[in-house]
Order: structure tokens, then sequence, then C-alpha cells
């Protein structure tokens, strides 16, 4: 008997979403609570479960098909086996009528084409890739099978297939004999001027639309400064260890940065306000909304009363953040909300940006990276592990002087450290 697969809750104000991914075909073994498919919604990827053990039916919606809460997207067969055991089991009958057929059988000696059919399969064959990631293997032609996958269940995520390609242990995936005839014209022609059309999903669809709507609406202005890196490394280099050990996660700059503009956002609490009509919106508590990249995007996690958590306990949350990203099991309840937003983008490199506000807020804080350069320090030229920050905000809630005493009071406290203890 079929048992129908409905669209589940998304989530608050949520009602429809889009599928991105299939991972169970026609036919293919299920287990109960084993994901099928992979819905986008506007914040979040969301994967359904299969409701039943069995064989995966009909498929009744194709990937980057909008469904709406509650629809029935596919059928399973509860109890059934995969159509292919039932076909390796007609061809026994026929043996009895065929008897005196076995002599002539040897006769087809070319068996060697079959042999190509695997290597076809580059694209991941029986291993469920999803498009970034199928994408990205066949540009560069690599063997997803021998590349191990830290995603949820073992999956292989695009960040899995850019380690192995920058740590050179990337395997070139089996070219069939007859591939090279075929590419030797290709080889010999013109640059390759190939394009491909992809449709965005609904969540780089939100992004961009959000991020379209603050600069339309808000009065977007960057302040600038830097920090002095020094005390925040020393401090990070002597106690790691026993950071690490005590507490069971590694001692990073975030819960430093995170700490500080809690205190900074209770000197200056427009930076932590939001407009909604005429009215000006204040509050007393601190949602930080960190920027963590996922495998389908950036997203924000908010950690909750940021101010009364602890370097320790902020740094186990964005722990549990990254994690949850890295596996694509974030919630939208994980997102929900955030007073302003820390967005590191320095941990890929980036040396000065502008960062938009994530609306209905009024203030993002960017960080960059960390590099050595010729200060002056009393009078004398050092070299320092220096930072530039970034304060973007909403020039129609927070002023000029209220956005540079805001980004002074976090360099104070990262400068020295010990203001964090005793709230100075």
């Amino acid at each position: 008997m079929a048992t129908e697969v409905k669209v589940p809750t998304l989530g608050e104000s949520v009602t429809e979403a889009t599928v991105g991914q299939w991972l169970k075909k026609p036919g293919d073994a299920v287990k109960i609570d084993e994901p099928i498919a992979s819905l986008e919604t506007d914040k979040v990827a969301v994967e359904v479960p299969s409701p039943v053990a069995g064989v995966m039916g009909e498929q009744l919606v194709k990937e980057g098909d909008t469904v709406n809460v509650g629809a029935v997207i596919a059928t399973v067969e509860a109890g059934g086996a995969p159509a292919a055991k039932a076909e390796s089991a007609a061809p026994a009958p026929v043996k009895t009528e065929a008897a005196p057929a076995p002599a002539p059988a040897p006769a087809p000696a070319p068996v060697a084409a079959p042999a190509a059919a695997p290597a076809v399969e580059a694209d991941g064959g029986s291993i469920t890739l999803s498009p970034a990631v199928r994408r990205l293997v066949l540009e560069h032609g690599l063997d997803p099978s021998r590349i191990p996958g830290t995603g949820k269940d073992g999956r292989l995520t695009k960040d899995d297939v850019m380690a192995a390609i920058s740590a050179g242990t990337a395997v070139a995936a089996a070219v069939p004999s007859a591939a090279p005839a075929a590419a030797a014209p290709a080889a010999a022609g013109d640059p390759s001027r190939h394009q491909e059309r992809v449709k965005m999903t609904r969540l780089r669809q939100t992004v961009a639309k959000r991020l379209k709507e603050a600069q339309n609406n808000a009065a977007i202005l960057t302040t600038f400064n830097d920090v002095d890196m020094t005390a925040v490394i020393a401090a990070r280099t002597k106690y790691k260890d026993l950071f690490e050990k005590k507490h069971g996660v590694r001692l990073g700059f975030m819960g430093f940065f995170v700490k500080a503009a809690c205190m900074a956002l209770k000197d200056i609490p427009g930076v932590n306000g939001q407009i909604e009509g005429d009215e000006i919106i204040y509050n007393d508590f601190c949602d930080i909304s960190v920027a963590v990249s996922a495998p389908n995007g950036l997203v924000v996690p908010v950690i909750r009363n940021a101010e009364s958590l602890s370097i320790a306990e902020i740094e186990k949350t964005i722990g549990e953040f990254g994690k949850k990203a890295k596996d694509g099991t974030l919630t939208m309840a994980d997102m929900a909300g955030g007073t302003f937003t820390i967005s590191n983008g320095g941990v890929f490199g980036s040396l000065m940006s502008t960062p938009i506000i994530n609306p209905p807020q009024s203030g993002v804080l960017g960080l960059h990276r960390i590099e050595d350069r010729a200060v002056v320090v009393n009078g004398q030229v050092v070299v320092r592990p220096m930072m530039y920050l970034a304060l973007s905000y909403d020039h129609r809630l927070v002023d000029g002087r209220e956005a540079v005493t805001f980004l002074v009071a976090i360099k104070n406290a990262i400068e020295d450290p010990t203001r964090l203890l005793i709230d100075l």
C-alpha cells in the first residue's frame, strides 16, 4: 500500500518551500524517518523524512518546484521490495525451456563494452550529491566516491570537495576508452566559452531581496576603525589549552567581540534598536546574530541574551551553530529575531568591507583579517597585529557620533580585555 509523503510544517509564518533536491529515486529502499527530499525555505533547508519503511514510489513534483505546507510530494510503498529483485527472479523459468542453448552462449566474447559503463557515472553514480557539489565535481573531473564526506550521514559537501582539491587528495574520475578521441578536437580548438544557467535557490532569492530592501529603505552609512589584537592574541595563546580542557570548546576571537559588542550596545542603545513605523524600539537585551557559512550560503543564527553569557557559553553556542549549519539542521527558531549582527569576513581573508545591515536591525559589525602592520606606539614605530573594524548602521536612527563612540568602545575592550571583566 502506498503512503503519501507530505510537506511538513516549516515554521511560523512559512507556508511554502522549494524542492531543492530529491535524496531518493523511485525504486530505492528507504527506512522510516530517512530523508527522501530536501526543501529550501526562505532561511533554511528542511529535510522531508519517510513516514514508513519500504520502497520509494512516485515523485509528484520536480526539483525547483514550489510546494505548500501539507502538499503531497511523493509516495512510499510500505514493505515493498525493489523492482530489481523481481527482475532478477524472472529469467529463472526460461532456463527449462531453452536447456540445449548453453553451448552457443560462450560465443558473444565482446564483454568489454559494459566495462565502460561505470566510468560514465562520473557525476556520482549512486552517491547523492547536491547540485552545487555535482557541478564542482564535474568541472574538475573528480571521482566523488574517493572524497570523504563530512555532511549529514556522510554526505559530500562543497567544502569537502574544495578541501580535497586544495590538499591535492582529490582523485580524477575514470575516463571511458572512447573519450580521448572525442576530447581531442576540443583540446585543439578555441578556449572554452561554456555558460551555465542555474536557477537561484529560494535562500539566495530571499537574501538578495532582503539586502536590496535594506539599501532602499535604510540610510546605510559605514564607519571604520582599527584595533590592536595583541592583548587578545596573548590571552588566547596563554589560556587556549586550559580553556578547551575545562569547557570542551576552543577559545576563539568571536567570544571576545560578542562580549565587547554587548557592552557597547548597552552604552549606545540606538545601535541595538530598530525603527517600526514612526516609532523606535529600544531593546534592553542583546540577541546577537552571527554570520555562519553553510553549504547553501550564509546564514545568521542568533545567540539569545548574549549579554548574560560567559565567553565560554558564547563559544559553545557558536560551535553548535557551525555544526548545525554544516549538517543542514539549523531551524527557523535558530535564526528568528536578532537585534544586532556580527559578520567575520576575516576568516576568508577580507581586509576591509562595508557590510549591509540585516533588517529590521540598525547595525552590523564587520570583522576582518588580522595582519601585521607598522603603527606608532608611544612615539615608536612598532609592528602590531591589526584588524580593521567596520560598523554599518541606519543613519535614520544612529548618528555619526554614536557610531564612532560604539566602535571606540569595541576597540578599547579588545585592546584591554580586562574591561570585559569589570564592565568598563
